[in-house]
C-alpha cells in the first residue's frame, strides 16, 4: 500500500492489518526506563477529522510516562498500566490490566508507569 501524505497508510475505503504491521522501533530514553530494556515503535495510519489514529508497541519491560489525550484498544499482548500518585492530589487510579480487547481512556498529564510482560500492542486514537 501507497500512502497518501494527506491520508496516512489509512485512506477511505483502505484496510491496514494492524496486527502484522512492522513498526521501526526505538529505546526507551534512559529517564524513563524503569526496568529491563524496553523499546516502543509508532506508526499513525491516518486522521479522521481532527483525531490522529495509529498503532503503538512496547516491549517487555517498565517505563514511564507522562499521558496525552486518548482512547485506545488492545490488540495483542499483556501488561500492566498503573498511575503515579503527585504530591497532594494523589492518583485516583487502580491499575489496569492490559490484555488482548481491554479498552482504555487516558488523559493528558496523567503519570503512568507502564509495565510489560509480552509484547503490547495497542490501536490508538488521539
Amino acid at each position: 500500500m501507497v500512502a497518501d501524505p494527506d491520508l496516512g497508510l489509512l485512506g477511505p475505503g483502505d484496510l491496514v492489518d494492524a496486527a502484522s504491521l512492522v513498526l521501526r522501533h526505538e529505546r526507551v530514553p534512559g529517564e524513563q526506563v524503569v526496568a529491563g530494556e524496553p523499546s516502543t515503535g509508532l506508526v499513525e495510519l491516518g486522521r479522521v477529522g481532527e483525531l490522529a489514529v495509529g498503532v503503538w508497541e512496547m516491549t517487555p519491560g517498565a517505563m514511564s510516562d507522562t499521558e496525552a489525550d486518548e482512547v485506545f484498544v488492545v490488540i495483542t499482548g499483556h501488561g500492566r498500566i498503573d498511575f503515579v500518585e503527585t504530591p497532594g492530589e494523589g492518583s485516583g487510579h487502580a491499575p489496569i490490566d492490559l490484555a488482548t480487547g481491554a479498552v482504555v481512556r487516558l488523559t493528558a498529564g496523567m503519570r503512568t508507569v507502564w509495565t510489560v510482560e509480552k509484547t503490547v500492542r495497542k490501536i490508538w486514537v488521539a
